[in-house]
């Protein structure tokens, strides 16, 4: 018992076919509502938990969940994995057969890896980040190399969870797939992130910052080809690799039922580009701010993502001149601009 959680044993059947119970974490979130989406449309049954904190526009995290409510096969809970004594009665009443983590917190994940260790659960699958490879400056970025020197705390509770991951994937024989997601964006998106405040403030007429003057490459990845790779990855459960050698491990892989897959565009962008595609959107000039470096960021990533094409046979592919637009078109409409 790593995180201090008894709790009785009971087997839950794994099974596709006939239909997945899911528990998805942070289902109001920005990817968590999309994955819901896709998996109802599927004919997936959906347990979508969030504490709705407000840390952004609450509304927001409302109406995405407007959109899930209607479906017959969802199901919201509001409830904070880090809440023990919650999750450990959610995962009593309840018999998942997945459960994707895309809500960040130490003390949640370990929760959550308590609860599907002893309902069994079939494949637990979570979300890592591009800032796991920190000071890592060989591009593209492989889950192969190593990444042991985060240089934000969100990066090393991150890295803090896929080591816990595998811990339990080790012991308890518990599946588990961690993915590294590269700068998600789309609609619906979160108005923390770049694109959504860029479109606020050129709309407004205000500046916009642009950090290391502008001389910044991201791994610009579409939400739908997130949702589509995390599907993929839900129905291919983590499988131990013989061939494993500890004597010169692989980061990515164990002889314990754990994977780790990058999903991100391959395709990396000038932060300026990107800029330029959303000024042609919106009919508008930005007003440009220059500043430093922000501690903690990294001046380019890219995605190596072979692995992910060689297990399940998919990369993402949506450009951001394919992109952007749908995300402003959701923009005018939502805010009625």
């Amino acid at each position: 018992m790593l995180c201090g959680w008894s709790q009785r044993d009971e087997t839950v059947h794994f099974g596709h076919n006939l239909g997945m119970k899911v528990l998805i974490t942070g289902a109001a979130g920005f990817i968590g509502s999309f994955l819901a989406s896709r998996l109802l449309e599927r004919g997936d049954t959906v347990v979508g938990i969030d504490n709705l904190n407000d840390y952004y526009d609450v509304n927001l995290k409302q109406a995405r969940l407007e959109r899930l409510a209607t479906r017959e096969k969802f199901r919201f809970e509001k409830l904070d994995i880090a809440d023990h004594g919650g999750m450990a009665a959610l995962f009593r009443r309840e018999r998942f057969d997945v459960v994707v983590n895309i809500q960040s917190n130490i003390v949640g994940f370990c929760n959550i890896l308590e609860g599907c260790r002893h309902s069994k659960v079939g494949h637990l699958v979570y979300a890592s980040s591009s800032s796991v490879y920190g000071a890592n400056t060989k591009l593209p970025f492989s889950e192969h190399d190593n990444i042991d020197h985060p240089i934000s705390l969100y990066a090393a509770t991150k890295k803090a969870n896929e080591l816990m991951a595998h811990s339990y994937a080790h012991l308890y024989g518990l599946p588990c797939t961690g993915l590294r997601f590269f700068t998600v964006y789309g609609p619906w998106g979160r108005p923390d992130m770049a694109l959504f405040k860029f479109t606020k403030n050129i709309l407004e007429g205000k500046p916009i910052p642009v950090f290391n003057n502008g001389n910044m490459v991201r791994d610009f990845t579409y939400v739908d080809d997130i949702v589509e790779g995390v599907i993929r990855v839900i129905d291919r459960p983590a499988q131990p690799d013989s061939d494993w050698d500890g004597s010169a491990p692989d980061p990515a892989r164990s002889r314990a039922p754990y994977r780790i897959y990058n999903i991100g565009n391959n395709q990396p962008v000038q932060l300026m580009r990107y800029i330029e595609v959303l000024e042609k959107c919106l009919g508008k000039k930005a007003q440009v701010e220059m500043l430093p470096m922000q501690p903690g960021d990294v001046p380019a990533t890219m995605a190596d993502v072979s692995a992910l094409e060689n297990d399940i046979g998919y990369r993402p592919k949506t450009t951001v001149e394919e992109g952007v637009p749908r995300f402003v078109e959701w923009y005018r409409s939502y805010y009625k601009v």
